[in-house]
């Protein structure tokens, strides 16, 4: 397990920011959804150690409210704020981050020149970061959070501010890391499309409680019952037999069909004969991650 919470609260004066968080982050590439103001960036911060909560947190079987220090050495942290120091090269900078986490000078330097090649970032290694640009700051901080090889990355809206391709390209590295290199990704967004094209699993916050939590797969598994049916022939016939059987119909170039409780297929089949039409396609509804998160989170929203 890489991340586990038991009644995880945390407030900032009379506003509470985490209540009662339950929660359990396994290996792969999860996403920690919730709209702006959530808790997403506190549960982040309070899982390495930078802000102190009441309940347990465990991070890589380590107590980060006892053991930061040894809990940060082995993660990798992209967070949302600016924090690139300014009059310095970008290379200089990740080394430095590298020196910060333990590792030598020499290896450090060294491995700053790999990491920012991986993040496409050759050409500008020996440029004052003050000069880059916001997708090149975003691709820097991935950098930092690279430098010490950690095993599990926290990235806090890595898409930030960024253009489509800018977005898609560090999309692209971030599914490359968590698939091809084998880092467990947390990655925090508010951004659905970000979460679904590189995680796994998702995590849902709401007013600082989990509001669903699980594999995206098995969240979005098909809508009991429901089924799309692609007929040829006299499709108003069919939804007629449809209707007379029980069933619920609706659609226009495909027939949504809902079957009548204690219903399968075959009843679909059945009003295809009736109506002399001939079924071309018929696959389950899927629910799809936006179904979820709304239905879990009620009024908020997410891009």
């Amino acid at each position: 397990m890489i991340v586990a919470t038991q009644d995880l609260s945390k407030k900032f004066g009379s506003t509470v920011a985490l209540q009662g968080v339950v929660c359990e982050i396994g290996e792969g590439a999860t996403g920690l959804l919730g709209p702006n103001g959530a808790g997403k960036t506190t549960l982040l911060r309070v899982l390495l150690g930078l802000l102190p909560a009441s309940g347990t947190a465990r991070v890589l079987g380590l107590d980060p409210m006892r053991e930061p220090r040894q809990v940060r050495a082995l993660l990798g942290y992209l967070p949302e704020s600016e924090c690139i120091i300014p009059g310095m090269f970008g290379v200089d900078v990740v080394a430095y981050m590298g020196r910060l986490a333990g590792m030598p000078g020499r290896d450090a330097f060294k491995r700053a020149h790999e990491v920012m090649y991986y993040v496409g970032l050759e050409e500008e290694r020996y440029r004052e970061t003050s000069e880059y640009s916001v997708g090149m700051q975003q691709r820097l901080k991935l950098a930092t959070a690279l430098v010490h090889d950690p095993a599990v990355l926290f990235l806090d809206e890595p898409t930030n501010g960024l253009d489509p391709k800018g977005r898609d390209d560090m999309l692209t590295l971030i599914r490359d890391l968590a698939m091809d290199h084998g880092k467990h990704v947390l990655l925090s967004s508010h951004l659905l499309p970000d979460v679904e094209q590189v995680c796994t699993n998702v995590v849902m916050l709401r007013e600082g409680r989990i509001a669903r939590q699980g594999p995206i797969q098995e969240l979005t598994s098909s809508v009991g019952g429901s089924y799309a049916v692609t007929v040829r022939g006299d499709a108003a016939r069919f939804r007629a037999e449809l209707r007379a059987a029980g069933a619920e119909e609706s659609g226009t170039e495909e027939v949504l069909v809902r079957l009548p409780a204690g219903g399968d297929t075959a009843v679909v089949f059945r009003a295809a004969v009736a109506a002399a039409v001939q079924v071309r396609g018929l696959r389950p509804v899927r629910r799809t991650l936006e179904d979820v998160f709304l239905d879990a989170v009620g009024d908020g929203h997410a891009d």
